[in-house]
């Protein structure tokens, strides 16, 4: 009996060899889908360059400025139509004054007919609910007297008139609100450009900051050599023509040459110049604000247009208007005074001062400085007197 029990298998080899088999697959699965999932997963996007950060926020700042003066413009013509809309209002009110004082006048000859027991055609074309269906009735009109159809005839003219003030009133007023629509887009197309540039800027360290303010510093170095390039260049040519002046005069023989040719009109638009300079030297270090037109904070055009009313010229509130104003001068021959417009879409201005460097509201979070006309690209310039 105890040789059988040496034939008996063990239940141990069979066991442990299955949960062995089950872990082995479980983790190959484990493996196989983790090395997909890393295959397939999007590469992290780099980092962008402070190079890029820079053209990216100076590209927003840009794209603000232009939503800006579409704001101005909205703002402008809605300001406009708000007071189209009160004109028109109160001229129909007085339309509706002048009607109602002709229905007085018909309810009059009406009670008259009354009391003299003669109410028939006329008190009831006074008291009808439709009494125009009764003007092209030949009898009725027969009955009255000149008086009376005189009433009657102003009182079709004030009618129609009432009638033609409501219609142009009630379209002014859909002006508005697409005017007011305008207004608002414009507004939040600002906001969302300024939230996305601080929210690039809010992601530098502080290294790279620093790195930042390093190339704001060469360009405004470059920008401030190229100004002071033109102001030679101006100096040259001022002297040049003065000279020239001088031996005019001389060869004239007149002795009354002091190197004044080209005052006249010049002189005056120097006097003007010299008030809106003033005006704009007294506002630097104000905060640029978008929308803003003083006289705490101004956005580019809205100093514009302060400093040369300043001057007694009123000019447009846009910079899209106001490039349109004057005279076009070039660059060379720019006087103090002048103004400067920027970039392809003219949406920045600034009022020259003279030896390449300019006057302006540069952008939200920085104030009304002096800095070079070269610092963004030039479209044009003009002189507004």
């Amino acid at each position: 009996m105890p040789a059988l029990a040496s034939h008996r298998k063990p239940r141990t080899r069979v066991r442990t060899t299955t949960p062995a088999v089950g872990l082995t697959t479980a983790a190959l699965a484990s493996v196989t889908l983790l090395s997909t999932q890393s295959a397939t997963a999007a590469p992290a996007e780099p980092k962008p360059s402070i190079e890029e950060v820079q053209k990216k926020v100076d590209a927003l700042y840009r794209q603000a400025g232009t939503a800006t003066q579409q704001y101005n413009k909205a703002k402008s013509a809605s300001a406009e139509q708000r007071s189209k809309v009160d004109a028109l209002l109160e001229a129909a009110a007085k339309r509706a004054d002048k009607l109602n004082e002709t229905r007085r006048e018909l309810g009059s000859y009406a009670a008259a007919q009354y009391r003299t027991g003669a109410i028939a055609p006329t008190a009831t074309f006074f008291l009808a609910d439709d009494p125009q269906s009764y003007f092209d009735q030949d009898q009725l009109m027969a009955r009255m007297t000149s008086q009376q159809q005189k009433a009657v005839a102003d009182f079709r003219t004030q009618q129609k008139e009432a009638a033609a003030k409501r219609v142009e009133a009630t379209k002014s007023l859909e002006t508005l609100t697409e005017s007011q629509a305008s207004l608002r887009t414009s507004k939040q197309q600002v906001q969302t450009k300024l939230t996305k540039a601080r929210s690039l800027l809010s992601k530098l360290t502080a290294e790279e900051k620093a790195r930042l303010a390093e190339l704001e510093r060469k360009k405004e170095a470059e920008a401030k050599r190229k100004a002071e390039e033109l102001a030679r260049q101006q100096a040259a040519a001022k002297e040049k023509a003065e000279q020239a002046a001088k031996e005019e005069a001389a060869k004239e023989g007149t002795g009354s040459g002091t190197g004044t040719g080209g005052t006249g009109s010049g002189s005056g638009y120097a006097s003007k110049a010299e008030k809106v300079l003033a005006f704009a030297r007294a506002q630097i270090g104000k905060p640029y604000v978008w929308g803003a037109t003083g006289p705490s904070s101004y956005d580019c055009s809205g100093l514009t247009q302060a400093a040369w009313r300043e001057a007694g010229v009123d000019l447009p509130r846009t910079t899209w208007d106001q490039v349109e104003v004057g005279t076009r001068v070039a660059t060379a021959d720019l006087q103090p005074g002048d103004l400067v417009f920027f970039y392809d879409d003219i949406s920045h201005v600034g009022i020259y001062k003279g030896d390449g460097m300019m006057i302006h509201a540069p952008k939200p979070g920085a104030n009304v400085r002096e800095e070079s006309i070269y610092y963004m690209p030039i479209y044009g310039s003009v002189r507004p007197a």
